[in-house]
């Protein structure tokens, strides 16, 4: 008994961080997930959805109309997406082949995962009013939600032990929930549908980093 309470002080003293990492960043987004895709899939319907939406449409007004179309347009094609290019690309100049890896992986792989559950789920968009900016393809999980989270875990692992910790944490948690916000302003996706984007992207970068760095590496201790 006093052995195995020394093994597991040892396994959390040693490895505490990376247990935390795989719990809050990988078993609890899978989690949440897996509850959500099953409720979708039963096709029952969330009791909060409806309910978040319309009071996100009571707050409808020009300018708000106007900041979160942009906003929408910077989480996807105008801002995640070449940013997703333009860190991978960075790294590989500067010769960071590991990091490089790691953000390749994660973004790429997020943006399929992303395109392949949709095509599973085929969730039809909430159609509760018009539009400003309507949307055609399916629902459940939100791209723009996924692809946000994914770009801000990858900047926060890679930022983690450096002077730009804490900023990058603050910036890339605001950055996705202001964009997860703005896609259920313009009604084009259920709260639940940006839920399980976030989780979705949260677990996959942290997967890809727990399968490609060991136990003493992370991105910024590689030469």
């Amino acid at each position: 008994m006093a052995n195995g309470r020394r093994f597991i002080a040892g396994l959390f003293r040693e490895h505490g961080r990376r247990l935390l990492l795989l719990f809050l960043c990988l078993l609890a987004p899978l989690w949440l997930f897996v509850e959500l895709a099953d409720e979708i899939h039963e096709l029952e319907d969330l009791y909060f959805d409806d309910a978040l939406l319309w009071q996100a449409h009571a707050l409808s007004g020009p300018t708000l109309d106007r900041f979160f179309v942009v906003v929408s347009a910077l989480g996807y094609q105008w801002g995640v997406v070449p940013a997703d290019i333009v860190l991978t690309l960075g790294l590989l100049v500067a010769r960071r082949w590991r990091e490089a890896t790691f953000a390749g992986v994660s973004l790429g792989g997020s943006a399929l995962l992303n395109m392949a559950t949709k095509q599973f789920f085929q969730r039809d968009r909430p159609a509760l009013w018009e539009s400003i900016a309507p949307e055609h393809t399916f629902s459940f999980p939100s791209g723009h939600a996924m692809g946000s989270a994914s770009l801000a875990m990858v900047v926060v692992l890679l930022c983690w032990h450096t002077r730009f910790r804490w900023p990058a944490v603050v910036l890339a948690a605001l950055f996705a929930l202001t964009v997860g916000a703005s896609r259920i302003y313009l009604g084009v996706h259920y709260p639940s549908d940006i839920l399980g984007g976030w989780a979705a992207g949260i677990a996959w970068v942290s997967g890809v980093y727990l399968v490609l760095y060991r136990i003493r590496e992370r991105p910024w201790q590689v030469r």
